[in-house]
Parts: C-alpha cells; sequence; structure tokens
C-alpha cells in the first residue's frame, strides 16, 4: 500500500470510526495497537493517536515511544494523545472539575492555521474526557478554544505536530471530517487513491501473484461479503474458485433455493450442499447460546472439508472476513471479552491443511458494498440485510427443533416481506423475527390458546458496532403482528424490541 495512514490505538471505543472517516478521505490507513506498532514508520505519510479510557496520570497509562515518529511524519494527537503530548512534554494535565463529556462549541479559533481552514467559529465538536489540559506542552502554540476548555487544539512549533482535546472522528462533530482532510491532505500532503476501482484492480494482482494455478475453495453464505469475496477472486482466479454454499436448515424460508438461483446468474462455480438433516441432530438437546454456535461450527467444518475433499489438489480457503474482525483480533489489549464467537476468527482446525486467503481483510462493511458496486454486483443483493453466520439458530432461544425452524422461518418471512412492500427494507440495517422459550395464554375464536411468543428487531447502524432501534409505523407493525398470528401456527403473541446496542446486542443470543 502506498499513501498509508498509520492509526495508532490506545483502546479508545471510537477508533474504528477514525479509520472509516479517514478512509471516506479515499486515503488507505491502517489501525495498529500502540505497543505493537508496525516495525517500518517511514512507510506512512502521517500518523494519528487516538483516544483511550485511560488518563495519562494514571499509573497504567498507555506509554507509547514517538522518538520515531515526532519531526519525522506528520502527527495528529486525538484526545488522549493530545494530553499525552502535554503531560511528557512539559505541560500539565489536570482532572477536570467537570467531566467534559458531549457536544461544545469551538468559541476560538486560528483560522489562519492549515489545521483549521474552512472551519469556522462556533464550529460543533464531540468531548469525552475527565481530564484537562493546563499548560500547554514546551513549544506548543494554542489553536482553538471552547468556553470550558482552554487548550481544545494546539501545535507544536518547529514540527508537523497537532493535538485536540475533541473527537473529529464522531459524526456529533460537524467539521471532523473537514479537520482530518485538513491535516491528511493539506498538511501532510497524503494523495487521495483508496478508490474501489483502485482496491478490484490492486486486489486482483495480488491474487493473481499469490494463488498462481492453485486451486481455491470458498464457503459461501448468501451474504455480502462472502459473495463480494468470492467475485473478486473470480476475477482473479476464474475456473480455479470452487463456492460451496451449504444449506444448515438455519436459512431463511426458501433462500437456499433463491441464492443459487442468484449465483447461477453470475457466472460463479457454486454447488448447493443440503446438510439440514445433520446440523439439526448435532443441535439436538443443546439451548447455550455459546454451545450453539460451537455445535453449528464444528458441523460446518465436517461438512465442508467433506466438501473439499471432492475436489483435487485444493490448496486455499477463502474466507469472507473484514477489517473489524481483525481489528478486534489485534485490538490493544489482545482479542476481546468473548461475547460470542465469531464465525471467520479463530483459525482451521489441525486436519484441513489449507492455506487462508481473505481479500476482504481490510475493508469495512460499507467499503465492501461500494467495492461490489463497482464489480457490477447486483444492487439488491448488496443490499441484503446482515445475517448471522449460525443462522435462526441464534434467534430461536433454548434448544432447536425442525418445528421450531418450521415456525421462525414462516414468522421471519411475512416480517421481511413486510418491510419490503412498505419500502422500509432498505431503511433498516437489520431486521429479524426471535423466537422466545415462552408460551402465553390467547383467545382464538372462542377458544383458549397457549402458544409461542416471537419477539420482531429492527436496528439502524452503519456497522453493527453500535445500533439503535428503529421506529417503525404503528400501522405496519399492528398489520405484521395480526397477519403473523393469523397465518403462523403456533404463535399468538407478537412483540416489538426497542433495546439499542449498547447495552443490548443485535442478536438475543
Amino acid at each position: 500500500m502506498q499513501n498509508n495512514v498509520l492509526i495508532l490505538d490506545f483502546g479508545s471505543q471510537y477508533t474504528q470510526l477514525i479509520a472509516r472517516r479517514v478512509r471516506e478521505l479515499n486515503i488507505y490507513c491502517e489501525i495498529h495497537p500502540f505497543n505493537n506498532p508496525p516495525k517500518d514508520i517511514s512507510t506512512f505519510k502521517a500518523v494519528i493517536l487516538s483516544g483511550s479510557p485511560f488518563s495519562v496520570r494514571g499509573e497504567n497509562a498507555p506509554h507509547p515511544d514517538l522518538s520515531g515518529i515526532r519531526k519525522e511524519v506528520p502527527l495528529l494527537a486525538v484526545c488522549y494523545g493530545a494530553q499525552y503530548l502535554a503531560h511528557f512534554n512539559g505541560g500539565k494535565v489536570e482532572a477536570s472539575e467537570i467531566r467534559e463529556y458531549g457536544r461544545a462549541n469551538l468559541s476560538v479559533i486560528k483560522a489562519e492555521e492549515l489545521l483549521f481552514e474552512d472551519i469556522n467559529e462556533n464550529s460543533q465538536v464531540w468531548m469525552s474526557h475527565s481530564d484537562t489540559i493546563k499548560e500547554l506542552p514546551e513549544n506548543g502554540v494554542r489553536l482553538a478554544s471552547t468556553p470550558d476548555v482552554l487548550n481544545a487544539a494546539y501545535r507544536i512549533d518547529g514540527e508537523d505536530t497537532y493535538a485536540i482535546q475533541f473527537h473529529p472522528e464522531v459524526y456529533h462533530s460537524t467539521d471532523g471530517k473537514q479537520l482530518l482532510e485538513n491535516f491528511l491532505v493539506k498538511i501532510a500532503k497524503v494523495e487521495q487513491e483508496w478508490t474501489p476501482e483502485a482496491f478490484v484492480d490492486m486486489t486482483v494482482a495480488d491474487l493473481k501473484e499469490k494463488i498462481g494455478d492453485d486451486k481455491v475453495v470458498l464457503g459461501l453464505s448468501g451474504g455480502v461479503d462472502s459473495t463480494v469475496a468470492a467475485v473478486l477472486l473470480h476475477k482473479a482466479i476464474g475456473k480455479n474458485l470452487y463456492c460451496i454454499f451449504v444449506n444448515n436448515g438455519l436459512l431463511r424460508k426458501g433462500e437456499f433455493e433463491s441464492v443459487l438461483d442468484q449465483y447461477k446468474h453470475m457466472g460463479l462455480n457454486v454447488k448447493g450442499v443440503d446438510a439440514s438433516a445433520r446440523f439439526l441432530d448435532a443441535l439436538a438437546g443443546i439451548s447455550d447460546p455459546e454451545g450453539k454456535r460451537k455445535a453449528i461450527g464444528k458441523t460446518f467444518i465436517e461438512v465442508f472439508d467433506d466438501e473439499a475433499h471432492l475436489i483435487q489438489e485444493v490448496k486455499y480457503l477463502a474466507q469472507g472476513t473484514i477489517y473489524p474482525d481483525v481489528i478486534e483480533s489485534i485490538s490493544v489489549n489482545g482479542p476481546s471479552a468473548t461475547i460470542k464467537s465469531h464465525h471467520n476468527v479463530g483459525g482451521l482446525p489441525d486436519f484441513m491443511k489449507l492455506k487462508v486467503v481473505e481479500p476482504l481483510r481490510m475493508l469495512f462493511k460499507d467499503e465492501v458494498r461500494r467495492v461490489g458496486a463497482e464489480m457490477g454486483i447486483d444492487k439488491e443483493l448488496l443490499g441484503r440485510h446482515p445475517f448471522p453466520g449460525p443462522g435462526l439458530a441464534i434467534r430461536i432461544l433454548g434448544d432447536i427443533t425442525a418445528e421450531k425452524v418450521r415456525v421462525l422461518q414462516e414468522v421471519d418471512a411475512i416480517f421481511i416481506e413486510g418491510l419490503k412492500e412498505w419500502m422500509l427494507y432498505d431503511k433498516v440495517w437489520q431486521a429479524g423475527a426471535i423466537l422466545l422459550p415462552v408460551n402465553s395464554v390467547g383467545v382464538m375464536g372462542d377458544e383458549r390458546t397457549y402458544e409461542k411468543v416471537v419477539a420482531l428487531r429492527a436496528v439502524e447502524s452503519t456497522d453493527g458496532m453500535t445500533a439503535d432501534w428503529v421506529n417503525l409505523p404503528y400501522e405496519f407493525l399492528q398489520k405484521t403482528s395480526n397477519t403473523i398470528i393469523n397465518r403462523v401456527k403456533g404463535v399468538n403473541r407478537v412483540v416489538y424490541d426497542i433495546s439499542s446496542k449498547p447495552p443490548a446486542t443485535i442478536e438475543w443470543e
């Protein structure tokens, strides 16, 4: 990669947002933990220090060595980074009298400074810190203030080092993208060459060189990531790509047949394998969410391995791993605590003697969609909602049976088709139904019923890291509930989930 931007991560919840904002400027960037940076910093055109949950005054504060960066590469220090530069270079950082969190406005700006070009006074920014910079570091020059924060931004005289106490990466900072552009393009002179077209050309060339005439097997899921990975590989190696689409019996209603039909029209070499009975047998009696995930993962590897052995001399396994998965696995504190296991992360069992190729491992989800559009993949397929790897198994709370799967498939189909009919599908990031392990009393006709409860879930998000529930029209929810109860035998109550992430997750398991 040329014209890289290095982001050193100090554990901030916003670090991925910095990278996404930089990528929006058509500039390639990489995130590395502050305690494990790349050996050769000289390949990077600029460095950004992220925020952090730590205080620079604490004993466990991250303490990076910036000697190979300062004065060598343009540097932008954000929040914790700004306080770090001040605290260890002759300035003073103290606890704020009042925690500075939320919206603020820049009341004073040195407009002649490149960092604030095209940014006006009173521009809204987002603060998130409990310490504040009382005195600037040696050779520090104040660039901006807010009514409550005197040293909201500064630079260090004699070097291209800039520091800000607010977060330009969050959307609440109205001119945050402009500030990042000023730093990267006007100060650091980074070229804006990271485009979907450039990524496709570069990746196809790299795949050709890496794989040569070897054969690659890829497990398709019907989702955006694996589909875009497949088309990229097909461009590079053509008939040497073998795609396998496994029906685990936990897909949406009719999805196995419809997805296979879609792939047929894309010129991909795809084999459909119906292993639904095998998966349901493996899940029998398992209620624990992580237990279900592990049983599905183990069975998928067994089925996939059986099919891969039918192809002669396969050397590579392709996966649709994307950048958020990679970042989490190399986080500052090592892989984060297991909330739920991920189907693409964790390596392969020893008996699968295949090398792994991951053509999307440096892309965010929105970039994957743009790359797919660049390659002419159908808009409807690219716009599909994310669907969990374990499928409906983690939307059926408790143990899994064929009858429960049937009920949930019927409910889910009514919900998703309704969203499409009401022109709501594209306004929602992810939607689905959950079958709850409770029965409720109801009345149908003159008879008492004691049947299942289902929950509907619809969220809006950009990358799934955070999500808000969608305020769907009451009329839509009313019609959907009536249709489900009237048509799906075994369900007599429908509820709507109005939890956001955090604290809830998007999926219930």
